[in-house]
């Protein structure tokens, strides 16, 4: 009796509260406090926390409750993030899955409900993505990032699951030497099945430990895959071990880091926007077959950031160009060897039709609550929302002037057309998906 009663006294001091599939470790105030986040996206590159990113996460979770999920480890956030930042929280606790099982525990669901900030440990990615997707905890997940502004982010693992596309891991890590020269060895597992559903991250897959180049050449790899089997021209971002990018609600990207000190770095990846979109393909992306993405030494664009204590360097997600503090650079990958060089910054006007509606964009496409619209002018209008039927399910009543920010939470997952009418009458209609 008395070894049993010292086991307990033991395990509510620290904290802990042990079941049979997950690990509960909880610091701080036990009462939920209810209030709503700043919203927001952290991603790290996986060696030791970066404490200024990691402020800039804890403030936006405007004195709330934090929690951390996690496959494998312990409760080494919990003080970290409750007493060694200085910013005030209600709580920090942390969730450790056991196994596939904890998805069904309804106590981790009501912890994800009441959370304003949520972090993803590093781990096996897979790990999380086979515990958590199409289950509850990705749905309570997104609920909650789009419902009450709770601020997400991770490391290493916990990076890599944040974006629409994301590489799973499922059958192992993948070097670089092997996906160039294969883009479809069973290794390079690029997976788009709704997972994580974060605004502007909705055509990105991200990448980690970029301090090693040898990740360069598999992130590009899982470009080519994206483009050349999905047709959309997806994105990348990839952080070296020390450096992080943070993502304000408004889509601006700051790189926190320890430059000049250290060479820590944070890449923005894209296809040439400058090319049109036939030439944009790789010219060769085959299973057994090295890749080639060349296109006159100039396939992609990359902006390649140095993060800094006070990340004074920025890059803006709602453009993908509007850029300060880098570099741009031209990479490009011939007999599935990957080459970069310097280049001018990129306009991607260059490749437009110079029309009346020649700078109308959507983003984020594929969105989940809203869409804005770029480039919108004095008179423009929305007309309607249909679906690939025609099925008018918004009309020109539900929309003011000039609106260019549309609330789509309503709509059911799917395609729909956006109908545009420009101040002299002309109609314009543009594709979008909804998660």
């Amino acid at each position: 009796m008395k070894f049993v009663f010292a086991l307990f006294i033991y395990f509510t001091f620290y904290g802990a509260v042990f079941s049979q599939n997950y690990t509960s470790y909880h610091t701080g105030n036990t009462t939920d406090i209810d209030t709503t986040g700043q919203g927001g996206v952290c991603l790290m590159g996986g060696a030791s926390e970066d404490d200024n990113a990691m402020v800039w996460f804890l403030e936006r979770a405007n004195q709330g409750d934090v929690l951390v999920l996690r496959a494998s480890g312990s409760d080494g956030y919990n003080n970290y993030m409750y007493t060694s930042l200085g910013v005030t929280v209600n709580s920090v606790e942390t969730i450790v899955f056991n196994d596939a099982t904890a998805a069904n525990e309804s106590y981790i669901h009501q912890a994800i409900q009441e959370a304003e900030a949520i972090w993803f440990a590093g781990g096996d990615q897979w790990d999380y993505i086979s515990y958590w997707r199409n289950t509850a905890i990705d749905s309570l997940i997104n609920e909650v990032l789009h419902t009450k502004n709770t601020v997400i982010g991770g490391t290493s693992a916990g990076m890599a699951i944040q974006g629409r596309y994301y590489f799973s891991a499922e059958n192992g890590t993948v070097t670089s030497a092997t996906a160039l020269s294969n883009p479809y060895d069973n290794t390079v597992t690029v997976d788009s099945a709704a997972f994580l559903k974060n605004n502007y991250l909705s055509d990105v897959i991200t990448d980690t430990h970029y301090e090693n180049p040898d990740r360069k050449g598999r992130h590009v790899t899982f470009l080519a895959q994206i483009i050349t089997d999905d047709g959309i021209v997806g994105k990348g971002i990839a952080c070296d071990e020390y450096t992080a990018v943070c993502i304000d609600d408004s889509g601006m990207a700051k790189v926190y880091g320890q430059y000049p000190t250290y060479d820590d770095n944070a890449y923005f990846i894209q296809p040439n926007c400058e090319l049109s979109a036939t030439e944009m393909l790789p010219e060769n992306c085959t299973t057994g077959n090295s890749l080639n993405w060349n296109r006159n030494q100039d396939a992609l664009r990359v902006y390649r950031i140095q993060g800094t204590t006070g990340a004074a360097n920025s890059f803006d997600l709602k453009d993908w160009t509007t850029a300060s503090g880098g570099e741009w650079q031209s990479w490009w990958v011939d007999a599935g060897v990957l080459y970069e060089d310097n280049a001018s910054p990129i306009n991607c006007s260059l490749s437009l039709i110079e029309d009346e509606w020649s700078m109308i964009s959507i983003f984020p496409n594929p969105a989940s609550d809203f869409i804005e619209i770029a480039g919108m002018r004095y008179g423009d209008r929305v007309i309607g929302i249909s679906d690939l039927q025609g099925k008018r399910v918004s009309d020109m009543d539900d929309f003011s002037p000039g609106e260019n920010r549309i609330d789509i939470q309503t709509l059911e997952s799917g395609i729909y057309i956006l109908s545009l009418q420009s101040a002299i009458g002309s109609i314009k209609q543009v594709k979008f998906t909804k998660w």
